[in-house]
């Protein structure tokens, strides 16, 4: 978390204060630690998520992941207690994009398109190309060990999904249950255009299925 400055109060009996472009040296060099603090971050869920969806998540060490980054493995565990924390970091950069998408939604969007919008958005932040998307996505679906930090995802998706939909849609006595099943089918398609990805071994792109699962979906309900 960023920490602000804090201005100090006018003081009663004058003090000494240093040179104002000491002031600007002292605050500079936080940014500049929190800055290679976000940049050894990041090396480390990259790095990570690329070797545990090659080698396996059990298989793949914490000393692997830790070089990955060029550190230790003591400033690694400064990062991440345990290698899972590493997929729980990876994830919760995908729920930070769905839930600005949602927010960002203009007001006229129909609970479809904010659902679409938002589900899509997602999808680039998996990894930086298809293949290793694909693979990212492969290691969360088929590791029983980060069967919590998949589930966990997906409840922040539906609650972020949930929240927007429940301000948009017309008012009711059953408005915030109505917002939880949208929330909730619109998951249940993800999840189901990402068990097909796979079951596809990553083609067609992911995109596409997912506006097919989509359609689909909305197809059965006015049925």
């Amino acid at each position: 978390m960023r920490r602000s400055v804090l201005f100090e109060s006018d003081p009663v009996l004058p003090v000494s204060r240093p040179p104002v472009s000491s002031l600007r040296v002292a605050a500079s060099v936080p940014s500049r630690r929190e800055a290679r603090r976000s940049e050894t971050h990041a090396a480390l869920i990259e790095g990570a998520m690329r070797l545990l969806s090659t080698q396996g998540f059990d298989t793949t060490t914490v000393d692997e992941i830790a070089a990955s980054a060029g550190i230790s493995r003591r400033t690694l565990f400064r990062y991440f207690p345990a290698k899972a924390d590493i997929v729980t970091a990876w994830a919760q950069n995908m729920t930070d994009v769905l839930t600005a998408s949602v927010e960002s939604c203009p007001a006229d969007f129909t609970p479809q398109d904010i659902i679409r919008t938002a589900l899509e958005a997602v999808v680039p932040q998996m990894a930086k190309n298809r293949a290793e998307a694909f693979a990212f996505a492969c290691l969360i679906e088929r590791t029983p060990a980060l069967l919590s930090v998949s589930l966990r995802k997906y409840a922040r998706w539906e609650d972020a999904l949930a929240a927007a939909l429940a301000s948009r849609l017309p008012p009711s006595p059953d408005q915030a249950l109505a917002a939880r099943v949208a929330a909730r089918s619109g998951i249940a398609a993800f999840r189901t255009a990402l068990d097909e990805w796979i079951r596809l071994k990553g083609r067609p792109a992911l995109v596409p299925i997912l506006h097919k699962v989509l359609a689909l979906q909305a197809g059965l309900l006015r049925a």
